[in-house]
């Protein structure tokens, strides 16, 4: 780069500045797109492209040594399906200056010990595998990772360390064994076989009670569900009995042997794991997830064995390439699609059985669901001839499967499938799962195929739906969503009320005022109180019934209507929704006129919550109570409650945020005139943070109601729960029946799926819940569950 200055009369100085201001930053946003773009498609090989971009870097280095380390480092924590691409790359700039090769690995554990501090465990699980790697490419010595290890190992040996946070040392060394197991076998054999050892003997002791809860499926076969550090720990064995030899990992290092090998290697500084602290958040465990063996894809490359290591490099650079490029739909399709080694296994099996592991990961998927659905779309779009077969194959499985998959699983494959046809004109070949049909409705086959097509009318409309399905399924399809108006003409003049719907019904034509409405409302007879009561503000159900029954039918229209009429009565539903009744009444209201039209219910409710007619324990309360025994294991009403679950974990975090804002506030304040040291801004110091403290105070006081009223919420749940279970398991028993039925099933699952869906909530009430309702003497198999969830984060 030229020092020289040209001088030119007209140009001032001036554009000369800002040339060598913003060359510098050109030069260096030109090496972060060489570093990151290296490895992608090109017309060179990659060999040639590392060793011209090693090139680059060693001459750039005298300049810009900090911006190359920085942009190295970032890219071995953030793009790891690029892992041995980048290490190649460390390895040469190692051989060619050999004092950056000792910086770059004190950066990386310097980072090493920032992401664990920070919880970003699986940041830190690449660091540690990028590391690993830098040994096959002589950049550390052998010797110094295997130290490493055994320090990650002489974690199990701590006390009073929860489990997780061994899994996790555990795990890192094993899944960074495929990579550089060979390596470290051959130089530091004894001491690999202590450490394998170690290992094994604590995946003996440690507890795995959490696993029924995390298996998407409950039955062994045809693919057993394995806890993930025993699938880990038997691929890590077969390949130490294969001599570590494995044929998917990409090893551009081996090419540059002749170089590498001649590189001086760096000793790693003493890595000491950090203490446990109490509010370390360690990943939870997981279950691997299978669906495909090598029966399943019959034609071409032999899809590789469960616990062969091979699987797990796949897998693991699958979910790399869905990790980096989830926000891209048509470009992670893609970089899937184009996967290295591609002709030497059954892609789309291995694409759509990690992409569904995903989906039904629990607790939680790692990414939004609809992105897994906009996903199998488009790579159906780029592979119109294979990948559809390989989606429906897998399709048809899960439905065959479905007597004992996981009721959380059920619900997001019910969303996804439904979300799909809509987007191929809800094409499907139903007449294959005809054998529904011959089953009780409360089947899982049954209620599936029911709770499908009524969510794929969400997404189309019921004429539509009841065209696409053969006529043999009209028990399955959904009832015509229309309004039930129990006071729609004369025949109905004998229903109390009667009278007052027609001048409600005039009133609300006429534009009449609130109060108003609420002087026709007070000739309506109360049911709940004798003749002779005086007590006329007592909850009168009926009141509510003319009112809501009359002012819904009106706004059936659409959600918009609905929304309408519920915001200009909203004074006049307040004053009847008065009482805990009154709030559980205008429920069931909503439910009664609505019924044949779930989404309807759902928005109602959403909508009456926000705008605070309804609370969240009514909710509850009428989701357990026996008007909706009908309905209790319908989808729909597992989705109003966990929307209102949301709704009161949402309100509470929004106060807790504004809190913490104003203290901040009242922090900066105080440091602000600590560093002035100004007399008189102490004098007018009370005066300005008076409203400030005020301020925390109310919120402080807000806080602490939100907290009592979601506290309040979950155990209500609970509290319904264990009620119910209890009457079903008393019941089986005194009458001699198998207490295994399928409303058994559904309603244990959706007590596991309330704990794993808000598991971060409900930790902080587990006292008060193990005191008050998960006691000892509670039917086992109900304990079971809350014992399940306890061991998650053991």
């Amino acid at each position: 780069m030229s020092r020289r200055r040209h001088s030119d009369e007209n140009d001032g100085g001036q554009p000369h500045k800002r040339r060598r201001t913003s060359e510098p930053i050109e030069i260096e946003d030109r090496l972060e797109s060489l570093i990151c773009r290296v490895g992608e498609k090109s017309t060179s090989s990659l060999e040639s492209n590392l060793e011209g971009l090693a090139g680059v870097l060693e001459a750039d280095l005298p300049n810009y040594k900090n911006k190359i380390l920085r942009i190295l480092c970032t890219v071995a924590r953030l793009l790891p399906e690029k892992l041995t691409v980048y290490s190649t790359l460390v390895g040469l700039l190692n051989a060619r200056n050999y004092n950056f090769g000792g910086e770059f690995v004190e950066s990386m554990i310097r980072q090493l010990k920032e992401t664990l501090k920070l919880n970003l465990y699986n940041e830190a699980l690449y660091l540690v595998r990028f590391l690993s790697d830098l040994v096959n490419c002589h950049v550390i010595a052998a010797p110094s990772m295997v130290a490493m290890f055994e320090n990650f190992v002489s974690v199990v040996q701590e006390e009073d360390g929860p489990q997780v946070r061994c899994d996790w040392y555990v795990y890192a060394v094993l899944s960074s064994l495929p990579w550089v197991g060979k390596e470290l076998y051959e130089k530091k054999d004894v001491e690999m076989e202590r450490i394998l050892n170690q290992i094994e003997s604590y995946l003996k002791r440690r507890q795995k009670i959490h696993v029924p809860m995390l298996q998407v499926w409950t039955a062994e076969k045809p693919h057993p569900q394995e806890e993930y550090l025993d699938c880990l720990f038997a691929q890590v064995q077969k390949m130490k009995k294969d001599r570590w030899q494995e044929r998917h990992i990409l090893r551009p290092y081996i090419a540059f042997d002749s170089v590498l090998c001649e590189a001086l290697q760096h000793n790693l500084p003493p890595f000491t794991p950090p203490p446990h602290s109490e509010d370390a958040v360690y990943p939870m465990p997981k279950v691997i997830f299978r669906m495909f063996d090598y029966t399943d894809a019959p034609e071409g490359p032999v899809m590789p064995g469960s616990h062969s290591v091979e699987r797990f490099v796949i897998e693991e650079n699958l979910h790399y390439i869905i990790k980096s490029h989830w926000r891209e739909r048509k470009t992670c399709a893609a970089q899937l699609l184009s996967y290295p080694g591609k002709n030497k296994i059954p892609l789309n099996y291995h694409i759509v059985e990690v992409i569904f592991g995903e989906l039904f990961q629990l607790p939680q998927p790692p990414h939004i669901d609809v992105m897994y659905t906009t996903l199998l779309i488009e790579l159906c779009k780029l592979q119109p001839g294979s990948l559809p077969q390989v989606l429906a194959q897998a399709t048809e499985m899960m439905y065959t499967r479905l007597d004992t998959m996981n009721t959380t699983c059920i619900d997001r494959f019910l969303n996804w499938f439904s979300h799909h046809l809509s987007n191929f004109q809800f094409r499907w070949s139903w007449d294959d799962w005809s054998d529904c049909l011959t089953q009780d409705l409360d089947k899982p086959k049954p209620k599936f195929v029911r709770e499908v097509l009524e969510k794929s009318m969400r997404l189309s409309y019921h004429q539509r739906i009841v065209d696409i399905v053969p006529a043999n399924f009209s028990a399955l399809i959904p009832t015509n969503p229309i309004f039930i108006y129990k006071y729609m003409d004369e025949s109905s003049s004998s229903l109390p009320g009667y009278p007052v719907t027609i001048a409600i019904s005039n009133a609300i034509i006429n534009r009449s005022s609130n109060d108003e409405i609420l002087t026709i409302l007070k000739d309506v007879p109360n049911p709940n109180q004798e003749d002779d009561d005086d007590e006329g503000d007592s909850f009168n159900p009926l009141k509510i019934d003319v009112f809501l029954q009359t002012l819904l039918h009106m706004a059936a229209k659409s959600f918009s209507h609905s929304f309408s009429a519920l915001a200009k009565f909203h004074e006049v539903l307040k004053i009847l929704t008065d009482s805990d009744e009154g709030k559980l009444h205008i429920l069931k209201v909503v439910y009664e006129a609505w019924r044949n039209h779930p989404q309807m219910i759902s928005v109602l409710i959403d909508k009456m919550i926000r705008t605070q007619i309804v609370d969240c324990a009514a909710v509850a309360n009428w989701i357990f109570s026996p008007d909706m025994a009908h309905d209790f294991t319908r989808f729909y009403v597992w989705e109003i409650l966990h929307s209102t679950v949301r709704k009161m974990n949402k309100h509470v975090q929004k106060i807790q945020k504004e809190l913490e804002t104003a203290k901040e506030k009242l922090e900066k304040q105080h440091s602000r005139r600590k560093d002035s040291g100004d007399e008189e801004e102490d004098k007018n110091s009370d005066e300005e943070d008076g409203p400030l403290e005020e301020q925390i105070e109310r919120l402080q006081e807000k806080v602490e109601s939100a907290q009592s009223e979601q506290k309040n919420l979950f155990l209500v749940i609970f509290q319904r729960f264990i009620m119910m279970l209890t009457e079903h398991l008393v019941r089986c028993e005194t009458g001699g029946v198998d207490f295994n039925t399928p409303w058994y099933k559904n309603c244990i699952e959706r007590l596991q799926q309330i704990f794993l869906m808000h598991h971060q909530t409900i930790q902080q009430y587990m006292v008060t819940l193990e005191n008050l309702l998960f006691t000892a003497e509670l039917d086992h198999h109900i304990l079971t569950v809350y014992r399940q969830f306890c061991a998650l984060q053991m």
